[in-house]
């Protein structure tokens, strides 16, 4: 049985359903056709958000392992305490499936966390599938991380007080980066913030109870691994730093704060992830919110439930 959408996000999709279902059908695999349709309604998502006033942004790069630039943004509270206090980072992972998604995407969307939880983030412009399938896109992330380390001096940042944090597909790379960070013995991170992380390449059947209320489907899910893992998505060799989910070792990682949605596709592998943290003694914070699908704040970040997510993300980014 579905459990009814929450009544706020089902009127904010009710005109984004009406439209979906009277476009002819996205094909499985379609990457180009998805980052069209859905790279405009991002972007029309973004546009509804106010930018906060009092965020100062820098533009910066670091050079990833190939040599290419990765362009980055740093987003700093204008009141902020100087360099010598030493203040926490949050390094940013926009979502977007491995194959969508930007700086400005998910720029207005930093401003808020940073205006409100007072935390610096520094958001990745990480290199995108197919074009770049993995390892780019995760090593890409790792690079911006060991930047942010290399300069936390000139950035008045506590090299103690650097966490991942990403949404969705960049949920996912954020789970990856502190998978990599532990195994390469650095950056050390405070903390993992995985909001609906995208972790498993073999979540592409959805669940009877998820048919009707699916903002991301399992049909897209599958064009998003297969971009990224190419025709070895589902497959017995995923690679972890590509499909967290797959990791075999999950002790010494950083606490974790993971939220998802009751009618999320992502819904039981953020769980069953968040069970095998706490079953290898990672300090964890779960929270599935009721009666609400991926991505569900994006839709209406002023209901309720919406809200209430962005308060818990900044008090998670506030206990850095």
């Amino acid at each position: 049985m579905t459990v009814p959408m929450d009544t706020e996000i089902a009127a904010a999709l009710s005109p984004i359903i009406a439209a979906a279902e009277a476009a002819p059908p996205l094909a499985p695999g379609d990457w180009q056709t998805r980052r069209e349709v859905f790279g405009t309604a991002i972007a029309a998502q973004a546009a509804e958000l106010h930018a906060p006033p009092g965020v100062r942004v820098t533009p910066c790069s670091a050079t990833a392992g190939d040599g290419a630039t990765i362009p980055l943004r740093l987003y700093q509270r204008q009141d902020a305490q100087g360099a010598s206090q030493g203040a926490p980072l949050a390094v940013y992972l926009h979502g977007g499936g491995m194959f969508l998604g930007s700086l400005d995407t998910h720029d207005t969307q930093c401003r808020i966390y940073t205006h409100l939880s007072g935390v610096a983030l520094l958001s990745v412009g990480y290199r995108l599938a197919p074009e770049h399938p993995h390892p780019v896109p995760v090593e890409d992330c790792y690079a911006a991380l060991r930047w942010a380390e290399a300069n936390t001096a000139d950035l008045g940042i506590d090299p103690a007080r650097i966490a991942i944090m990403g949404d969705s597909a960049g949920g996912g790379l954020a789970a990856a980066v502190a998978l990599l960070s532990r195994d390469r013995r650095g950056p050390a991170l405070a903390a993992q913030i995985l909001i609906y992380p995208m972790l498993d390449d073999r979540t592409v059947v959805a669940q009877p109870d998820l048919a009707d209320t699916a903002t991301w489907s399992a049909e897209d899910n599958l064009t998003g691994w297969r971009c990224l893992l190419g025709d070895a998505a589902g497959g017995p060799d995923t690679p972890a730093y590509a499909a967290p989910a797959r990791a075999d070792n999950l002790r010494a990682l950083p606490p974790a704060y993971i939220e998802t949605g009751q009618l999320d596709l992502f819904r039981d592998e953020n769980i069953a992830y968040a069970q095998r943290l706490s079953r290898a003694g990672v300090p964890v914070e779960l929270i599935q919110y009721p009666a609400v699908p991926h991505a569900f704040d994006t839709f209406d970040p002023a209901a309720a439930v919406s809200r209430r997510a962005v308060d818990n993300r900044v008090r998670a980014l506030g206990a850095l």
